[in-house]
């Protein structure tokens, strides 16, 4: 039996996964409501394949509940933001989690940690919780570290062919919680220590937020210099060993503007660059909003109700708006008074979230002289032809109407 603790983003796809390939699996989550509506057959998260994958764990008996039960596996899948002013990792809901298991495993259980956290969290943290309750770990009660590795929107086939890392105390129970993983997961599972397992997944994270940094200082420098940042990004990676990405309004989600910063504040005189490439990304949304503004002097707009957000998520074509540029420059524009005049839509939000929310693109489109594309959702790419009487601000180089302004 497994009993996954926190049905989010990548709590409900790990459950609803293991089920459907045969584990025997329960969900728990605090959140009453979430675990009603996944008992009626709601599901709270938009994903291709999710769905089917429901029906075919509920096939198999899968069950949510907001109780902890007995198993012999706990796999934890809880937020792990990062403090404001440390900017070290907040583990107080994994903390809580493992206090919530604790008095309901049977001997011999094992914890599976599959939050991101920093390298040593597990140590600092989740051993003396543990150590409090009297058990003894290696014999009690296992521990275990397994970072999820997918991303919203390609969920089900990451799961399915990611390779994955299991850290552990033990190579025994390493290898146990490999072939559980093996029921489903077609790649490569390395069994490692904790220690370089939580090591791991930060440093992935960073890698990509700082390559991110830099094509987005790129962009800033282009755009001093009146250069083309995309025609210069695709000359410079027609060289073999360059990769560069492409720049963005900022970075959002769960893990790319957090894991970094658990880095930073752990080792603050160690990680100078990981520190400013942070900075950089963090600094976008306010650099778009002043070049939003350059663009409203430039074509004579004066009135800001007559500008449009496209785009509230982090990423293209799904749901989640954690952290989201978008968000983030909504909040910087509330600051200045005038973020409740902007107007914002995207495809992908059914419910009002903000003020001046819309939820069709024609009303949305007619209501805004200028579009600013934040996110590249396959919508406004097959209507492209809606915004050619309109100032366009792209933010994702998708759009090549003439007049088209970009980073």
């Amino acid at each position: 039996m497994v009993n996954v603790v926190g049905l989010g983003y990548i709590g409900l796809p790990t459950l609803l996964m293991m089920a459907a390939h045969g584990v025997e699996a329960v969900g728990t989550d605090y959140k009453r409501e979430r675990v009603e509506t996944l008992n009626v057959g709601q599901l709270p998260l938009k994903e291709e394949g999710l769905e089917e994958l429901y029906q075919e764990a509920r096939k198999n008996g899968v069950l949510f509940t907001t109780e902890y039960v007995k198993a012999d596996t706990y796999i934890i899948s809880v937020p792990t933001p990062y403090e404001e002013i440390t900017k070290k990792v907040d583990a107080s809901y994994v903390v809580t989690a493992v206090r919530s298991v604790l008095p309901v495993c049977d001997k011999g259980s094992v914890i599976v940690i599959e939050s991101t956290v920093s390298p040593g969290t597990i140590d600092t943290y989740i051993r003396p919780v543990i150590q409090e309750y009297g058990l003894v770990i290696g014999e009690d009660v296992h521990l275990a570290h397994a970072p999820e590795r997918i991303i919203p929107g390609n969920m089900i086939y990451e799961l399915l062919h990611n390779d994955r890392t299991i850290g552990a105390d033990d190579p025994v129970i390493g290898e146990k919680i490999k072939s559980l993983y093996s029921f489903f997961c077609q790649g490569t599972i390395t069994v490692t220590s904790i220690r370089a397992a939580e090591m791991s997944k930060v440093v992935e994270n960073t890698f990509r937020d700082i390559n991110i940094a830099y094509a987005n200082e790129l962009a800033r420098i282009c755009h001093e210099q009146d250069l083309d940042v995309y025609e210069i990004i695709r000359i410079a990676n027609q060289h073999p060993r360059v990769n560069i990405l492409s720049p963005g309004p900022g970075v959002g989600g769960h893990c790319i503007p957090i894991d970094p910063w658990f880095l930073v504040g752990d080792f603050p005189s160690l990680t100078h660059v990981i520190k400013a490439a942070r900075e950089v990304n963090d600094s976008m949304p306010e650099y778009v909003l002043g070049r939003v503004s350059e663009v409203m002097n430039q074509c004579g707009i004066e009135d800001v109700s007559r500008v449009g957000f496209y785009g509230l998520t982090y990423k293209a074509d799904v749901d989640d708006v954690r952290d989201s540029p978008t968000l983030q420059m909504l909040s910087s524009l509330k600051r200045h008074l005038c973020g409740n005049r902007v107007k914002i839509y995207d495809p992908m939000v059914d419910r009002d979230i903000v003020p001046n929310q819309y939820h069709n693109l024609d009303e949305f489109l007619q209501a805004v002289d200028l579009v600013v594309i934040l996110v590249d959702h396959q919508e406004i790419k097959e209507n492209m032809d809606k915004l050619e009487n309109k100032i366009v601000f792209d933010t994702r180089h998708i759009c090549r109407q003439d007049g088209v302004y970009y980073l």
